[in-house]
């Protein structure tokens, strides 16, 4: 595999981790969050699809979703899973960081570009909904 292809297919196994998660964050998340929640699992799931469709359009085969994934922090109310949401989201703008940085063609690091920006939004919202600041990351998508 490319370099490029790897760090697709690094972010294609951090967009299946965000939509399994976003199932528990839902399960425990306020009831007025359901509809953003539904939101940002269907947002994940098309960038997940728009990066398999690089790498079967380059004949690679993608990774699998795995049969379960674990919270980065036990869930077990709206709070706890907010803060969830933000590590999905941190994830999420890692992998579509190095999409952006490895990308091999236009087409590759506009789909970085597309999902580093969405993630760092999602992450600045439940921040603001648990009070955090900063809200944002200077640079989104870089491990501190």
């Amino acid at each position: 595999m490319t370099p490029s292809q790897e760090a697709v297919s690094a972010a294609i196994a951090a967009e299946h981790s965000a939509v399994y998660l976003y199932g528990i964050v839902e399960a425990f998340a306020a009831p007025t969050r359901r509809a953003e929640i539904a939101k940002y699992t269907a947002e994940h799931r098309a960038q997940r699809d728009a990066l398999i469709g690089v790498l079967s359009a380059a004949g690679v085969q993608s990774p699998v979703a795995a049969a379960a994934y674990t919270p980065p922090e036990p869930v077990t109310d709206p709070v706890s899973a907010a803060k969830v949401a933000v590590v999905i989201e941190d994830d999420s703008a890692a992998a579509h960081r190095a999409v952006l940085s490895h990308g091999d063609g236009d087409g590759v690091r506009h789909l970085g570009t597309t999902g580093l920006g969405a993630a760092a939004v999602r992450a600045a919202r439940w921040r603001v909904a648990l009070g955090t600041s900063p809200v944002t990351a200077p640079f989104p998508g870089i491990r501190s």
